[in-house]
């Protein structure tokens, strides 16, 4: 028996915007609007400075100007050409292909960077590097999501498993000394965290969505007891875990732009690239995804065929809970140096987001991760040329883009059919 779905495409969803919807000539009409009144309205007459290169790059690219009331008179005039555009579109019954909003959001951002950073020079590499680093915590959390929900099991206890993997990495390393092991055992504190929800989500059928939430609570309550307990009365013993230092790959890290956000990282960025990749071809490619999605779209009939249900749904949400732990690794290894309480800050609630946001496809949800990354780090990037934009704003930025993407732009979004629902054989 083959499973297969003849509607959508291998991440399940289609090829185009759906052209019933009207979410999006709204949404580039309000960003239009938006534009003419502050990119336009209150913008400086003053060139905005966007720097391409950094000292270390083969190629030296020159820093190219753009004056800040023209590139927004541009941005307002083509984001109304695309809302308009779009509208026709629609009422012809006609799809809208992606890549036109696609260049309105691009044109849209760089219309706000130069007005917000006006008569400023923005350093490109170092704004898109540290995008980079605020999500990669995101992005195995992401991961994680994706194969949870995937094979029928909706992971609410990300953040747990990001957060276990955090503390448990800084003891562990700091006790060894190694921040490989740090690194494995962080791996494992995300596995038993989901052995937890998988035992009374999938053995005892409780609402999955609520052992989530609780798992949560417990995750934070327990680590915070033992931050305070252990890790503050002995930091030198207990909290000083040995990092993974940046490892820049000859050449590639010398290509202009690219080359110092991708490949002067350190080896937990490395092993992302790698776990992303894996995933992304494993879940279409192999025996094992075919299985997990089957599980998760039709358990009844991939139990017909043989494949043993509870087993299958057991072991991912594990597997699952191992990946988002290496994120909990990275923010106590490569980001903060040491463990705080509630050290993730929700991260795990906004790789949830950018799970349904990339419509539960390993590649869209690593993607959504990444803007998420770096509608975070604007505030920094801002801060240092001097913004007028409220830094209260930015702070809150990243969870306006969350609840914008998830609720008003990725269309319609339909979870694998069996995701939340328990499984009783026969």
């Amino acid at each position: 028996m083959t499973f297969t779905n003849t509607s959508e495409g291998k991440s399940g969803a289609p090829s185009k915007i759906d052209r019933h919807s009207w979410k999006l000539p709204i949404a580039f009409a309000i960003v239009s609007l938006i534009s003419g009144v502050l990119f336009i309205g209150f913008a400086e007459d003053a060139p905005t400075g966007f720097n391409l290169s950094t000292g270390t790059d083969l190629i030296q690219l020159p820093v190219i100007h753009l004056p800040a009331l023209a590139t927004g008179v541009v941005v307002t005039i083509l984001t109304a050409l695309i809302a308009v555009g779009s509208a026709f579109m629609i009422s012809q019954d006609i799809a809208v292909p992606k890549w036109i909003p696609a260049i309105g959001a691009f044109f849209a951002l760089t219309g706000f960077l130069t007005w917000a950073a006006a008569d400023e020079t923005l350093r490109v590499p170092e704004l898109l590097a540290g995008a980079l680093v605020l999500a990669v915590p995101l992005v195995f959390g992401a991961l994680g999501g994706v194969i949870s929900e995937r094979v029928g099991v909706v992971n609410i206890a990300i953040e747990a498993q990001l957060l276990a993997g955090a503390f448990v990495s800084a003891v562990v390393g700091t006790i060894t000394s190694s921040p490989f092991a740090g690194l494995f055992a962080a791996a494992v504190a995300g596995m038993l965290v989901s052995f937890l929800l998988s035992v009374f989500a999938i053995k005892y059928l409780v609402n999955q969505i609520i052992v989530g939430v609780v798992i949560n609570v417990l995750v934070s309550g327990l680590t915070g007891f033992l931050y305070s307990q252990w890790l503050t009365e002995s930091p030198e013993q207990l909290n000083n875990p040995e990092g993974f230092s940046v490892l820049p790959i000859p050449i590639l890290s010398g290509i202009p732009i690219i080359g110092p956000v991708l490949f002067k990282q350190t080896l937990i960025v490395y092993f992302l690239y790698i776990i992303v990749a894996a995933v992304a071809f494993a879940m279409y490619r192999t025996r094992w995804g075919l299985r997990l999605r089957a599980v998760g779209e039709h358990p009844k009939a991939a139990d017909t065929v043989g494949i043993n249900v509870t087993r299958t749904r057991f072991w991912n949400v594990a597997l699952a809970g191992a990946i988002a732990g290496l994120g909990g690794a990275f923010i106590t290894l490569s980001q903060t140096g040491q463990f705080g309480k509630d050290v993730t800050a929700g991260a795990g609630f906004i790789a949830l987001a950018a799970v349904i946001f990339g419509r539960w496809d390993p590649i869209k949800a690593t993607l959504a991760a990444l803007l998420f990354g770096f509608a975070s780090n604007l505030q920094n990037a801002l801060s240092v040329v001097g913004s007028p934009v409220p830094s209260e704003f930015m702070l809150m930025l990243p969870y306006v883009v969350t609840i914008i993407a998830v609720a008003g732009l990725v269309g319609k979004s339909r979870p694998p059919a069996a995701s939340g629902t328990p499984y009783i054989k026969g």
